[in-house]
């Protein structure tokens, strides 16, 4: 879909202008935290003061602001200072935080100073108290701006050239503003992207592309389709526009911070190692091609192969920890010499999931978070929990994924978390001896990711039983 031709036009001299001057104030150092970096010896994170740095945090936002929270329109300095206060207090390092459209980006080409004067207040806050920032690239959380509604869906249309260059300016001017704050650790350019299946733009570059490959034009096959020639065309085609988008925002951010630390919060259908169903389709950002642009790659996962995990037996547990082991795998082979983070984890304790169900207790939320610390120490070199707070008017697991209660109780899980961080020791990045995932087949062909599951269960068992963890 295109811009209106106004709109069109004011967005364009809008996005010339801010490419030109980046900076919205001029650029100064922030002698706050120490400036984390890369240790590309260890594959870790260090600070410039030559300590080892591992993140250990939460996404922020608070419980009291509905749902999807309203972080910036509800924002409390009073509350966010209390909150700071209590992850400090907790040891926790990280507040990854969700910039909004709605709120930040009413203008094109402009942010909007009472929203930046928040998030300047935010870090003033997270400088106190020792909390870096991990800012998320703008979702819609809080709406979205007028302007931007021609463009259609920009969280997923990421073959629209007008979504890319708002998206880029965004980052220019976002990221310049705050060029040299080392209390930011790093940018995550968006959460949990995922490309959308076609759209107009995307059925026109499908022809080029095509064409490009000498290969006569095709209709784009149907989601559903089963596997053949042309659909696993379709998902390296749909591959290379996420690698494409991915690196056009890196870029941008690097042109306005060439120090700054770059990844992206991979949906865990970012690893094609699971069967999926319509709507768990692969996102196609493949972490072997989107590595050179980052500088450390973040995964997201929840216990979701068989449906929602209500912490059923042993063997559900198995299984949903083999199929997160084979994803971090896959992720740690694609970024040799660079951390991976498990940018989202969590799961619900303290009550029922749903209205009437079961209670799942805080021992079962910690006891299954634990064993995710524990299964990924290998390979990761640091953790973000969901959610702060439980979060009672969340439509979904949110409720209960916090390490605190929603009056601000610490729960079982809150206590565990930092401790058993800390417990770990350095990651060895000796990836386990498992099958390797037949990425080009299992992207289409849903039974090919099955196959692969049930061998790679069974490597994982035996291991888990050889190395005496198994219980």
């Amino acid at each position: 879909m295109k811009f209106p031709p106004a709109i069109f036009l004011m967005a364009s001299l809008a996005i010339g202008q801010a490419s030109s001057t980046p900076d919205s104030r001029p650029a100064a150092p922030f002698p706050h935290l120490p400036k984390v970096t890369i240790d590309g010896t260890k594959k870790t994170f260090i600070d410039s003061n030559n300590q080892p740095f591992v993140p250990c945090g939460v996404s922020y936002y608070r419980p009291d602001t509905g749902w999807p929270p309203q972080n910036w329109k509800k924002f409390d300095e009073k509350l966010v200072r209390q909150d700071f206060k209590r992850m400090k207090d907790m040891g926790l390092n990280v507040a990854r935080i969700f910039t909004q459209l709605g709120t930040f980006y009413t203008e094109p080409g402009k942010l909007n100073e009472e929203y930046l004067a928040k998030f300047d207040r935010l870090l003033d806050i997270a400088d106190e108290y020792g909390i870096y920032i991990h800012p998320t690239g703008p979702s819609g959380w809080e709406g979205e701006p007028e302007w931007m509604k021609p463009l259609g869906n920009v969280a997923k249309n990421y073959a629209n050239e007008q979504v890319n260059m708002v998206l880029e300016d965004w980052w220019r001017i976002f990221v310049g503003r705050y060029r040299g704050r080392s209390t930011i650790w790093a940018y995550d350019i968006r959460n949990e992207p995922s490309m959308a299946w076609a759209t107009p733009e995307s059925r026109v570059k499908w022809d080029e592309w095509r064409v490009a490959q000498n290969k006569p034009k095709v209709p784009v096959p149907e989601i559903n389709s089963p596997h053949s020639e042309i659909m696993a065309d379709y998902q390296l085609f749909r591959e290379s526009l996420a690698t494409e988008w991915l690196a056009r925002q890196s870029k941008a951010i690097k042109a306005a911070d060439p120090d700054a630390l770059v990844t992206v919060g991979l949906l865990q259908w970012s690893i094609p190692a699971k069967k999926l169903s319509d709507d768990q389709q692969y996102s196609a950002f493949r972490p072997r091609n989107i590595a050179p642009y980052l500088d450390f790659i973040s995964l997201h996962y929840y216990p979701l192969a068989k449906g929602v995990y209500k912490y059923e037996d042993q063997a559900a547990e198995d299984i949903l920890l083999s199929m997160f082991e084979s994803m971090l795998r896959e992720c740690a082979k694609a970024t040799p010499g660079k951390p991976l983070v498990i940018g989202e984890f969590g799961w619900y304790g303290g009550g029922p999931l749903d209205k009437g169900g079961t209670v799942a207790t805080q021992d079962q939320q910690a006891r299954w978070c634990r064993r995710m610390v524990e299964v990924s120490a290998p390979m990761v070199s640091g953790w973000i929990n969901w959610g702060l707070y439980d979060t009672p008017e969340a439509k979904d697991v949110s409720r209960l994924t916090g390490l605190l209660t929603f009056d601000g109780q610490e729960k079982v899980w809150g206590k565990l978390f930092v401790p058993l961080v800390e417990s770990m020791p350095a990651p060895t990045q000796e990836l386990p001896k498992r099958p390797d995932l037949p990425w080009d087949t299992a992207t289409s062909d849903k039974d090919a990711a099955g196959d692969f599951q049930a061998e790679y269960l069974g490597t994982f068992l035996q291991s888990q039983n050889d190395s005496g963890k198994a219980e």
